[in-house]
Formats: structure tokens, C-alpha cells, sequence
């Protein structure tokens, strides 16, 4: 069981993102207020468009707020200049997304070992490193084979180590099993589990499944850019 849940890891104060349309103004969050702990694993559940990826974007520096604040492990990050939240996020957070993002010309070895020479790891740590984590995540029979090779769960696969590589504290993962079929879903919703109790990582993740979300720690719940509900599934699971 994952041990690290009583620090307060992320702390976000009255969230306000909005898009503008032409001359039409969409208020996507209309003051998020939200807890995160270390070691948690967290589910913002929604319909399309109710801001649970603008959200997720927010946390992980790929947009900035127009209000509101994010303070993560003391760093008030809404702050930092574009290249300090650059290097947070190489350093700190790993992308898992619905697509894949897998470079087609690259090996699954190569693509996962780019990200890590990319954070600054050199040839012969980040091969090693890749190695490992593909084993992890049961693709050690693949590492020479190209992503045009590897069935939809296999990429998913290569993506979620690609993210692992660089030891982020965070994972964030936007609708991961929304290209797969049920089975194949519940076979990565499976890897996420054990991440989640074996590697200590913090999850927050994005999806519009009640099924897949229930799997988490908390299910956030978010409308019209509000969180309309807190669901906390280890009460309901009676610590099982």
C-alpha cells in the first residue's frame, strides 16, 4: 500500500483560465480550489469541455493561468519565468497522453531514450534506464521494434515509460485508455496501479470513464469549470 499520502504536495487557489473566440470570451475554470497530497492518485472526471484538461495543463506548465495560483512542493509556479517552468516540467512531470506522440522513424528504445537525453542524461544511463523501465511495463520483447509495429496498449506502453524516464514526482495523464478498446484499457488502467503503489508517484489523471476514475484515490469531479464534487474511493472501498 502507497504510504506517502499525508504531506500537502500541490496546493491551487481560485483557478480562472479563459479563451478567447474571435470576440467571444470562454471561461473555461471559474475557480478551481483543489488539495493534492503526495503519493495520491487523483481523477478529474467530466464531459468534453468541462475544463479537466485546461486543468491538467495548468498543473503541468504547459499553460498559464489568468488568475489563481499554483503552489507545488513551495514553488508558487504561476510565478516562474517560461524557462524555469520549462525546466519544472522536463524535471518534475510526466506527460502521459491519449495519443501517443511516438516518433514513427524511432525505436521503441530510441523514442523512450530521447526523452531522457533530452533531461540531460547521457547515451550510455538513459539506454540503461529505457531498458528497464520497458521491462517494467512489458515491453521488453519490443525495444527494437518501431511504434508502427506495436499495437494501440503497446504504445500506450512506450508512452507511459517514456514519462517514467526521467523520475518525475508527478504523472499526469490525459484520457490514457481513450484510444483503446475495453480490454486494452483495463490492461493500462491495470499499469497505473502498480505505479501507483510501487512507485510512489503522484497521478492525476484526466478521463470522462466513472470506471476508470474509481480506480483513483479521489474522484474530482468538474462542470462548467467548477469542481461540482469530491469523491473520496478509499472510504468507499473500506481501505481494501
Amino acid at each position: 500500500m502507497n504510504k506517502k499520502k499525508s504531506e500537502l504536495f500541490l496546493s491551487i487557489k481560485d483557478l480562472h483560465r479563459t479563451y478567447k473566440l474571435c470576440k467571444t470570451e470562454i471561461n473555461v475554470l471559474r475557480g478551481i480550489n483543489l488539495k493534492v497530497k503526495q503519493g495520491e492518485w487523483l481523477a478529474l472526471l467530466g464531459a468534453s469541455g468541462s475544463g479537466k484538461t485546461t486543468l491538467l495543463n495548468l498543473i503541468g506548465c504547459l499553460e498559464q493561468p489568468d488568475n489563481g495560483s499554483i503552489i507545488y512542493n513551495n514553488i508558487q509556479i504561476t510565478e516562474l519565468s517560461r524557462s524555469e517552468r520549462t525546466k519544472l516540467r522536463k524535471s518534475k512531470f510526466g506527460f502521459v497522453f491519449q495519443a501517443y506522440h511516438l516518433l514513427p522513424e524511432l525505436t521503441v528504445l530510441e523514442n523512450v531514450k530521447l526523452a531522457a537525453m533530452l533531461n540531460g542524461k547521457n547515451s550510455k544511463l538513459a539506454t540503461s534506464t529505457t531498458k528497464k523501465l520497458l521491462v517494467q511495463v512489458g515491453l521488453g520483447h519490443r525495444i527494437e521494434h518501431k511504434p508502427g509495429e506495436l499495437s494501440g496498449g503497446e504504445q500506450q506502453r512506450a508512452a507511459i515509460a517514456r514519462a517514467l524516464v526521467n523520475d518525475p514526482e508527478f504523472i499526469l495523464a490525459d484520457e490514457p485508455t481513450g484510444n483503446l478498446d475495453s480490454n486494452t484499457g483495463e490492461e493500462i488502467l491495470e499499469l497505473f496501479k502498480q505505479l501507483h503503489l510501487n512507485c510512489s508517484k503522484t497521478i492525476i489523471m484526466v478521463t470522462h470513464n466513472r470506471k476508470i476514475a474509481e480506480a483513483a484515490d479521489r474522484v474530482v469531479v468538474i462542470k462548467d469549470g467548477i469542481i461540482e464534487e469530491i469523491e473520496d474511493q478509499t472510504m468507499l472501498s473500506n481501505d481494501v
